[in-house]
């Protein structure tokens, strides 16, 4: 038992005859390893990604929000007729009334002919 800890905090299974087979797994390892940090790193980048565009959107649809506010406070009547009395044109007093206009029914070539 003791000589076993004693070759393996040596690390004589490394240098005997065999140990091939024991640097082969030892590299597995260590390009297993990096490739795990490789694959955390752009996990940890892509989050960070997507938190900034969260953020973005959440700002910009508050632009929007703000936007909208102001062009509906623009369009309303007492604002356009506010700024229309600034140039001197003033809303109308008489309500507007409703043209009827009557669609003439054309008649067909062939009618025409024979009249």
């Amino acid at each position: 038992m003791k000589k076993g800890v004693y070759s393996i905090l040596k690390a004589r299974f490394l240098i005997e005859d065999d140990a091939i087979k024991n640097w082969r797994f030892i590299v597995f390892l260590i390009v297993l390893a990096i490739i795990m940090i490789a694959n955390t790193q752009r996990y940890e980048q892509k989050v960070f990604k997507i938190t900034d565009l969260t953020n973005q959107v959440k700002e910009l649809r508050s632009e929007f929000v703000d936007r909208r506010s102001e062009l509906m406070k623009l369009k309303m009547e007492s604002t356009v007729s506010d700024k229309m009395v600034e140039k001197q044109i003033f809303p109308s007093t008489v309500p507007p009334t409703k043209i009827k206009v009557k669609k003439v029914v054309e008649k067909s070539f062939l009618k025409k002919i024979w009249q």
